[in-house]
């Protein structure tokens, strides 16, 4: 890459990709933010100077549509940041088949469009692709089925990149983050803390999420887009393939070993969890 990028981020209005287009700005990148609602794109468009570009990158049309946008902007695409991710509850006997494509179309054929879009641009600047994954392409949890699932497989579709088009200079790498403090996120804790029972409402359910964690609390987006930054910089430049995991050190833990520092109760079942 040239020391001015120009990068696509996607899910770009909020959160992680919000606070990722942030640090690309302060460094003097040139950035689309990329995603379904206009007014949190708009926001950080002004905050930041970055260019807001509404789509919805799981239409091929559009897809290709924010790859033009950039060009006709900046004249060239360095890199992309496959932010935009949907989550819905279920294992896999409670999953609608329409949840399922939901999940799958927005966290897997999206990110292949615009890989798909972007991917002559990518060659020509010998440019970078970071996805955003999650801890959960690495370890399961309750119900949650579709959006593990999605995360694994956007984990080896960016791996596929690098073995298909590193001989060409095209460098793919995924970051797993674990809880970190998004609207997303956010909403989770929420009906964990309805569900649960917990007083203090959010913030008690990031407690309860993360007590296990070595690091014992949720990330903040800024330390994720630090690691995404990263990543697609010259500093880099010898990774390829990589899953970086950005976690507090969850998986690094043996659940086995947790209740020598914990004692752990089993919860009721909450609407949606496969029974205990």
């Amino acid at each position: 890459m040239t020391d001015r990028r120009v990068v696509i981020v996607t899910g770009g209005g909020t959160g992680i990709g919000a606070a990722t287009a942030r640090l690309l700005r302060r460094d003097g990148h040139h950035v689309i933010v990329s995603g379904r609602r206009p007014e949190p794109l708009r926001r950080v468009a002004e905050e930041t100077g970055a260019l807001a570009h509404p789509a919805d990158a799981g239409d091929p049309d559009a897809a290709q549509g924010l790859v033009d946008a950039a060009l006709s902007a900046y004249g060239r695409l360095d890199g992309l940041v496959l932010n935009a991710a949907i989550g819905r509850s279920g294992a896999v006997g409670d999953l609608s088949v329409e949840d399922w494509e939901a999940v799958m179309r927005t966290n897997v054929t999206g990110p292949f469009l615009l890989q798909r879009a972007a991917l002559p641009h990518l060659l020509e600047a010998r440019g970078s692709v970071v996805a955003v994954a999650s801890v959960a392409a690495l370890r399961n949890g309750l119900a949650n089925a579709a959006y593990a699932t999605s995360k694994a497989a956007l984990l080896q579709l960016c791996r596929s990149l690098a073995v298909d088009y590193g001989p060409r200079g095209l460098r793919a790498n995924t970051v797993c983050p674990s809880w970190v403090r998004t609207d997303m996120a956010d909403g989770r804790m929420r009906r964990f803390a309805e569900e649960a029972g917990l007083e203090g409402g959010v913030e008690a359910a990031y407690q309860e999420a993360t007590r296990l964690l070595p690091a014992g609390r949720p990330g903040e987006p800024q330390e994720v887009a630090e690691a995404i930054v990263w990543l697609l910089s010259a500093a880099a430049s010898f990774v390829n393939g990589a899953v970086l995991t950005v976690d507090g050190g969850v998986t690094a833990l043996d659940p086995g070993v947790a209740p020598f520092a914990f004692r752990i109760e089993p919860r009721d079942a909450a609407p949606g969890d496969p029974g205990r």
